[in-house]
This record gives structure tokens, C-alpha cells and sequence, in this order.
């Protein structure tokens, strides 16, 4: 491509719409089992114009002429250009390794199963020896695949520092992030070590509930999803009711997803189809898919209202607002602190004694439950952004050390994590970190909302108009900012030791 040929940083913007828009949807089409093959690199190979060293260096270069709000959307018009540039080296062989998971299939009792569909299954066996069974045959399928995502690992994290000019990995996406991975490890960690006694009375309490006396004293990891759906209780919370209670839950609170055909409901199970909940924003405010795969459980409510949370920020963008403010964000902290308020209520006992017809007794126990599980999860993810910064600080010298992985994860909550696993349980760029600042975010969030607004906040029509303003603003804010606009230091985690019963 030639210099001539460098797109304006308009014309930049309005090509780019459409091909993260085709990128989305082909995402889209595969993650929920309407296609079996991933033609990503069809994709970028028609968008090859598009992402080029010139045209990097051009948005580049545009960064140092404008304002702040210009220069913060063309440093993000940058960064996706990267990214483009990377995506149109690698797309063929993340296909080809995407293909090959989707193709890969396990035989359990003599059933022959997808590896996705194992993994799901994974979530609905009664049975404790069972999901041993299961879980070491799903999970060394997986773990076939490590060599292959190592050097994908590797090839990605050379064009990284390649087009960013950062060589370090945690550097660089501190530099994106705008903030220091290892002072919010830090805080995290601390915050951590003042859960531990709550959280292993918590633990003892709901491992003898969840997974009865068979149990092994450090439960491997393969339990977890059956624990999350609360598989005990699963006759209170049905597979046929998640739906319509969780669009009741919203409505309460003055959303109407019935009423917003920009958000796109796919519910349906099929047997490609991912069991991990998500959302995909393919042009917000206008097409947003919230996907799910209910197996029945709590996990099912709490995956729908997660996805809800983040589905309405994106629909509720202002349609105004540049492309880039619609969809496009330096990290994805900001839309998880609405995925996490929202997921939240269900972790307030009324929620439970009003849609379940409990007795506040039962209502307050299985509120706790949803607060073991909030503190597993958080404590997991605590640990995964430390094994992460040891991996990427070491990388380039060792490749990092699986070890640590299943040591870090194991210790903080007390569930056996397979050093198998440390590269199939590594999301791009930190999302841990993401993670974690929605965690302590969303938390401060709550604080604010009980303070300003009462104890009702989870079914007071007040919370989404407050909710509706901050949408407006699109992916335009950082998660420190909103933090600021709480009243709230950016590393306060007391409301997040609060929720998770410390």
C-alpha cells in the first residue's frame, strides 16, 4: 500500500465500521453454533487496504494536532489499527486453530461428543465421579491444543511490540490501560488476604452444600460451573423461567428489552453453540446480540442479567456520539461495571423472596450463596492477574511457567486449577485486570446507589435513570473516571470487601 492511498482519519473511522461490523457477526455466527467454520480471514483479506504501516503512522502522527477528545479518538482509531495489522497476519492460523477446537470431539460413556459440548456438559452432571470423569478427558482434549496457542501467544506478542513501539507486555498495556497493573495487583492482592477468613467459612459452608461429602478437600476446577449454577437449588431456579424473570428484573428497574429491537436475544441451545454467555456490540447502538445458553441453575439468571447489563450500555449509547465513542474503548473495565451492577442483584435477598417465592430465611441463604460465589470468582481472577504479570514479565525469557498458574489459582481459592490450563484460561490484554477494576468499581457503584437512592436500589426505576445517563456517554469514559464521579479513589476496595462478605 502506498502512501498516496492513506485514508483520512474519517475516512479511516467509516471503513473500519464496516469491518469490524463483518468481523462481529462472523464472530457471532460461529461462537453460537449457526456455522462450524470460522472464515475470519476471508474477512480480513477484504479489508487488506485498510490496516498498513502508513496508515498507522498517519493516525499516528494526526494524534499530536488536536484536542483531547480528538486526540483520545484517534489514539484509539490507532490501536485498532494495530490490531488490525496483527489480525491480518495471524487471522488464517486463529482460524485454523479456532476450527480445529470446534472440530475436536470426546467420547464420554460412550457418547461422542463436541469439545464445546462437553465442556457445557460439564455444568449438568449430577453425579461428583462423573464430572471428574468428564473434566479430565475435556480438559486434556484441551490441553492438546497448547503448543499451537503458545505460538500464536508468541507471534502476536512480537507484532505487539513490533507496531507499538513497547516491548514489554505489561508496559504496553499499562500505557493503554492508563493505569499500573501491579499498584491494582497490589490493592487487589491486599484486599484479598482480609477476605480469606470470611471466604474459607464461606467455602466450607457451601463445598458440603454444593458438592456433598464425596468431595475431595481441593475440589478440582472441572466442578465449578455446576457449582455457579447452584445445581442443588436448580429446581427453584428453573431453565423454563430465566427469561421472563430476568426481563421482569429489568423492567423493574425501568428497561424494557422487549420493547428495544436493537438488542438481538439468542437464547437457543445448540450443540456448537459456546456455553459462555456474551455480548457482541456489531454496531451500537443499532445491532447488539446478547447470547446465552441456559442449562437451568442460578448461573443461568446471573449469566442473562451479566450480558443485560452490558447489552444495555451499548444499545442506550448516544447514536450521536462518534463511531469510536459507540464502540471502540482502551479496555472493556468501563462496560463491565454495568454488567457486574446489574448482575449484582441477584445477590440481594429480596430478589430472591420476590421472584422465587422464598421465606426470608431461605432467601438470605441462597443470597449467600451467590456471595461464596462472587468471592470465588473474584479471588480467582485476584490470582490470575498475578500468574499473568509473572507470565508476561518472563515471557521472552522462559515462555512463563504454567506452574505458577495452577499454584496461585489453587491457593487463593481453594480449588485444584491444572497447570494444563494457564493458556486456555488467558485472555488478551489483561482482561483480568478489566475484570478486577469492574469488580472494585461496580462495588463503589452499589455504595452510591444505596446511599443516594436506599436499600431498594434493585428494583427502584431511579437506578435506571441514573444507569441511562451513564450509558449515554458510550465507551467515552474510563473506569477511573466514573470512579471519581462516585466520590471514590480509583483502589478503594472497602464497598468491594463489603460484597463479597468480608
Amino acid at each position: 500500500m502506498s502512501a498516496t492511498s492513506v485514508l483520512s482519519a474519517t475516512e479511516f473511522e467509516s471503513r473500519l465500521e464496516r469491518y469490524l461490523f463483518e468481523r462481529s457477526e462472523e464472530w457471532r455466527a460461529v461462537r453460537v453454533g449457526e456455522k462450524e467454520v470460522s472464515e475470519q480471514a476471508e474477512i480480513v483479506r477484504r479489508y487488506a487496504d485498510l490496516f498498513s504501516r502508513e496508515q498507522l503512522d498517519a493516525l499516528q502522527e494526526a494524534e499530536g494536532n488536536e484536542g483531547e477528545d480528538e486526540r483520545e479518538l484517534l489514539y484509539r482509531l490507532r490501536k485498532t489499527c494495530e490490531s488490525g495489522l496483527i489480525s491480518s497476519q495471524l487471522a488464517e492460523r486463529e482460524d485454523e486453530l479456532e476450527n480445529r477446537l470446534l472440530a475436536e470431539r470426546v467420547t464420554f460413556r460412550g457418547e461422542e461428543m463436541p469439545l464445546r459440548n462437553a465442556q457445557a456438559k460439564l455444568a449438568v452432571l449430577p453425579a461428583y465421579a462423573d464430572r471428574e470423569e468428564l473434566g479430565a478427558i475435556q480438559a486434556e482434549a484441551s490441553a492438546k491444543f497448547n503448543e499451537d496457542r503458545l505460538e500464536l501467544l508468541r507471534s502476536t506478542e512480537e507484532l505487539a511490540a513490533d507496531y507499538s513501539g513497547i516491548a514489554d507486555a505489561v508496559e504496553r498495556n499499562e500505557e493503554e490501560k492508563g493505569i499500573s497493573l501491579r499498584e491494582l495487583s497490589r490493592a487487589l492482592k491486599a484486599a484479598s488476604d482480609d477476605s480469606t477468613r470470611s471466604y474459607a467459612a464461606l467455602r466450607e459452608r457451601w463445598f458440603a452444600k454444593l458438592l456433598g461429602d464425596e468431595r475431595e478437600d481441593v475440589p478440582a476446577s472441572y466442578h465449578t460451573a455446576y457449582m455457579r449454577r447452584l445445581s442443588p437449588l436448580e429446581a427453584t431456579y428453573t431453565k423454563e423461567r430465566a427469561t421472563s424473570t430476568c426481563l421482569e428484573t429489568l423492567e423493574a428497574l425501568g428497561f424494557d428489552m422487549n420493547a428495544q429491537p436493537n438488542i438481538k436475544l439468542d437464547l437457543d441451545d445448540r450443540p456448537q453453540k459456546s456455553p459462555r454467555a456474551c455480548v457482541i456490540a456489531s454496531d451500537p447502538p443499532k445491532v447488539v446480540h446478547l447470547i446465552t445458553r441456559a442449562q437451568g441453575g442460578l448461573h443461568d439468571y446471573q449469566a442473562f442479567l451479566h450480558e443485560a447489563g452490558h447489552a444495555l450500555h451499548y444499545a442506550g449509547c448516544d447514536p450521536a456520539l462518534p463511531y469510536v465513542f459507540r464502540r471502540i474503548s482502551r479496555d472493556h473495565a468501563l462496560t463491565e461495571i454495568y454488567s457486574y451492577i446489574v448482575e449484582a442483584i441477584t445477590r440481594e435477598p429480596g430478589w430472591h423472596e420476590r421472584y422465587f417465592d422464598l421465606s426470608p430465611e431461605q432467601a438470605r441463604e441462597n443470597a449467600e450463596a451467590t456471595t461464596f460465589l462472587e468471592a470465588l470468582l473474584y479471588r480467582r481472577y485476584e490470582a490470575k492477574l498475578r500468574f499473568e504479570l509473572d507470565f508476561w514479565t518472563r515471557f521472552t525469557d522462559d515462555g512463563g511457567d504454567a506452574d505458577v498458574y495452577e499454584r496461585y489459582l489453587t491457593d487463593a481459592t481453594g480449588i485444584l486449577y491444572r497447570r494444563d490450563n494457564y493458556l486456555s484460561d488467558m485472555d488478551a490484554g489483561f482482561y483480568s485486570a478489566d475484570y478486577l477494576r469492574a469488580w472494585i468499581r461496580s462495588a463503589q457503584l452499589r455504595a452510591h446507589l444505596v446511599a443516594e437512592i436506599g436499600e431498594d436500589w434493585w428494583c427502584n426505576p431511579r437506578t435506571g435513570e441514573l444507569l441511562i445517563d451513564l450509558f449515554r456517554e458510550g465507551t467515552k469514559p474510563t473506569s477511573e473516571e466514573i470512579a471519581g464521579r462516585l466520590a471514590f479513589d480509583p483502589l478503594d476496595t472497602r464497598p468491594l470487601l463489603h460484597e463479597i462478605g468480608a
